[in-house]
């Protein structure tokens, strides 16, 4: 049950998050021990940011919306792990963490392709957490770019409220889509190579599947598939919708 969420029927609305105080952030923490969950908590708020501490999947289900960041335990009482953490990464662009004891190579893998931004095994240093969660924060969340929008036919960038449309219909866009929606139309005449698309979108992490989803996804909510342009063998460009 939430140290301080109690009773949420439903999974709050992502961009009503509120800040944490002073600056810090708002982390959710998804651990049913006890003993892991107080040490954790503990360490965050001395650094400065607010915790919500859930011991459930279903709690954390209820609950991703209202935060800056979570750390998910994917051992947990109620609900798979992975199932909770691809549902959380359904429903929400909230930065993810997994923290936890499976710690073999393919249970990273699953891990990663469940949606978690970044994985790490216990026992781990704490120092080494707070680095993680910086990187995958300034992942995310990158200092916005001078030009406010960015405009090419009928469609419309506001990069400032993270907003598409197209002949002024708002499209519903997840974080990685407008990141790799915004990265095309920053460079319109530019054929953007897979490996460049992985580098600026997705950090470190490596899947042809991945920018594939993502076009494909990115087309149908725009309305047609001439809107991202493939060039074979080499990557993708803007189009004209």
């Amino acid at each position: 049950m939430s140290q301080r969420l109690m009773g949420v029927p439903e999974l709050s609305n992502p961009g009503q998050r509120t800040p944490a105080r002073s600056g810090g952030w708002r982390v959710m923490v998804v651990e049913s021990n006890a003993k892991d969950m107080e040490d954790l908590a503990g360490g965050l708020r001395r650094r400065g940011h607010e915790v919500d501490g859930v011991e459930t999947g279903e709690a954390a289900l209820r609950e991703c919306g209202a935060v800056d960041i979570v750390l998910l335990d994917l051992e947990l009482p109620d609900l798979d792990g992975l199932e909770v953490c691809r549902s959380i990464r359904a429903a929400c662009d909230v930065p993810m963490i997994a923290v936890t004891g499976w710690g073999t190579e393919l249970d990273r893998v699953l891990g990663l392709q469940a949606g978690a931004d970044d994985y790490v095994v216990k026992p781990y240093g704490f120092r080494e957490l707070m680095a993680r969660m910086d990187a995958v924060m300034r992942r995310v969340r990158p200092q916005r770019p001078a030009a406010r929008s960015v405009t090419h036919g009928a469609l419309r960038i506001d990069v400032n409220s993270r907003q598409v449309s197209v002949d002024g219909r708002r499209v519903e866009v997840t974080r990685k889509e407008f990141d790799l929606l915004h990265l095309l139309a920053s460079r319109p005449d530019t054929v953007v190579s897979r490996k460049q698309i992985m580098q600026l979108v997705w950090g470190d992490s490596w899947s042809r599947r991945t920018v594939d989803t993502h076009v494909s996804s990115l087309r149908n909510k725009l309305g047609g598939s001439e809107w991202i342009i493939t060039v074979r063998g080499v990557g993708f460009r803007l189009g004209n919708g």
